[in-house]
């Protein structure tokens, strides 16, 4: 419990104790006995101005509450420890819990249960992230594709390649315990108090491989190479999960798939999983010149030790759609997300320094269920792999193809490429970007870009450059699961997570994995 006092604006080259004194003066806490911490600080380079803006807790020897309401300042509030009570329950489980995906959201609700003496028993359809690595590398090099280990699936989910971004907003007061559960295991300590916390791909993947040994240190299994193969139920109750040819008696389970495990929704759905489809979104990849958005959004402090490189949100809605960037990767490269055979996928990953010579976001157009239906819950996977197939039928390879955005913007093919240079991994074709996309979805990219390039200049210039498609921004599916967290119609199966449809992003899934994790406590107790 604490004094927060927010929007504290300082100029970015000031340093942190500034923030600390101005809290202290602002409330008249002047007291050597008044802890000073500060909690957030974000940049912001809008109106030509560059400012740190900081939240800073107080911690004063007085009833803080009953001082907050006494200064009746917008910018000073009384806080209190937000953070939920682990559950305990009463019950006794016939059979250990198991959690199936080792992504974000099985990753923290395995970590969750094991701390608690639950001993999960995890299944991970790919590798450990050693040989996750290779899988990747081989890929990555011109070599063949490995549907079960690759971007999408293994250790640490399609997360651990990406920049390790931490935004997120829910609001969920689990988030500081994400926050402060992967600075435990190996994260920068700064990511507790960024306003736009990130972590790196290099330094994530350390983090995941830490928190896997502490869940085998506390009773926990993890089984690699173990793909979920379906369900048993007795009277529409839980029984078993099915893998590797083997029923594991369970009474509760947690599925976190990933937003890509299409053969897994399809062997839960003919078990009698209930799936619905939901919105997502398709588009491309778009990247500049770092250095170029670093001068358009921080004019003649670019290349200023003390900021980091430029980053960027944007967001614009006509006729019903929306067209917005999305998984912004500062420094970063365009990467080679395919999970199957003769597809082009593309996604985007930093490393922690986010020194890369371009910067590179996903250009989303979103796409309703109205856009797909086609009588079943997977319209959406149809349209996606429609998509992924015509783009490898386009280059006639797992080459994606590209396109300077002057072109796209002039309707022609692109012959040659300008001052961009593609980083995707695996080799470009230059042609036409967007051309497996939709026509809706080519149209509102076309209308949005020179949209975009009002609010950033440069943002539409010609050398942009585009690589396609995007098309795993979130799960096409939902498997709708009820008040108790239960899927419909399976008590004792928790969907969880983005395959689930109940997450977007790294922390939101970590959040909705301790969600899961908490409902088999409430209810029961450890081993």
């Amino acid at each position: 419990m604490s004094l927060l006092v927010t929007g504290i604006r300082l100029p970015f080259d000031e340093p942190e104790t500034a923030a600390l004194d101005r809290a202290r003066r602002l409330t008249g806490l002047l007291s050597s006995e008044t802890e000073a911490a500060v909690c957030r600080v974000s940049i912001d380079a809008r109106r030509g101005q560059i400012s740190r803006v900081y939240s800073v807790r107080l911690d004063a020897p007085c009833d803080e509450k009953a001082f907050a309401e006494k200064l009746q300042m917008p910018s000073v509030r009384y806080k209190e420890n937000a953070s939920p009570a682990v559950p305990h329950g009463e019950k006794r489980l016939a059979h250990r819990p198991v959690v199936v995906g080792l992504g974000p959201a099985g990753l923290f609700a395995a970590y969750t249960l094991a701390r608690h003496g639950f001993r999960p028993i995890v299944l991970e359809r790919g590798g450990d992230m050693d040989e996750r690595d290779r899988a990747v590398d081989t890929f990555w090099s011109g070599g063949a594709l490995d549907p079960d280990c690759n971007i999408q699936f293994g250790e640490g989910g399609a997360g651990a390649y990406s920049d390790g971004k931490l935004t997120t907003r829910i609001g969920d007061a689990l988030c500081e315990t994400v926050l402060e559960t992967l600075a435990a295991h190996g994260a920068p300590a700064d990511i507790v108090k960024k306003a736009k916390p990130h972590v790196g791909t290099d330094i994530l993947k350390d983090v995941v491989r830490e928190m896997r040994r502490e869940i085998v240190k506390n009773g926990g299994e993890v089984h690699f190479r173990t793909a979920l193969t379906g369900v048993s139920l007795k009277n529409g109750a839980l029984t078993a999960v099915r893998a590797d040819g083997m029923d594991i008696p369970c009474e509760r389970a947690i599925i976190a798939v990933g937003h890509s495990a299409r053969d897994t929704f399809l062997a839960l759905h003919e078990n009698g999983v209930y799936f619905e489809p939901k919105a997502f979104s398709v588009g491309v990849r778009i990247e500049h010149l770092q250095s170029e958005l670093d001068r358009a959004l921080y004019g003649k402090f670019a290349g200023h030790p003390l900021l980091p490189p430029a980053e960027y949100n944007l967001s614009r809605r006509a006729d019903g759609r929306a067209c917005y960037s999305f998984c912004m990767c500062p420094g970063g490269v365009v990467v080679a997300a395919q999970s199957e055979q003769n597809t082009v996928v593309t996604n985007g990953m930093s490393y922690h320094a986010r020194s890369g010579k371009n910067a590179n976001a996903a250009l989303a157009v979103s796409v309703d269920p109205e856009d797909f239906e086609n009588g079943t819950p997977f319209g959406g996977v149809a349209l996606q792999r429609q998509i992924e197939h015509a783009a490898y039928a386009q280059t006639g390879s797992y080459r994606a193809p590209c396109q300077r955005v002057g072109d796209f913007l002039a309707d022609r093919p692109t012959k040659s490429l300008g001052a961009v240079e593609p980083t995707y991994p695996v080799g470009v074709e230059p042609g036409r970007a967007a051309a497996s996309l939709p026509d809706f979805a080519q149209t509102m990219l076309r209308d949005s870009l020179p949209y975009f390039g009002r609010k950033i200049r440069g943002y539409d210039a010609a050398d942009a450059l585009l690589t396609g498609p995007e098309t795993r921004t979130s799960s096409p599916v939902r498997m709708k699961r009820g008040e108790d967290l239960f899927g419909l119609g399976v008590a004792g199966l928790i969907p969880c997570g983005e395959g689930a449809g109940y997450a977007g992003g790294i922390m939101s899934a970590a959040v909705d994995g301790i969600r899961a994790a908490f409902r088999i406590m409430e209810e029961y107790k450890p081993e």
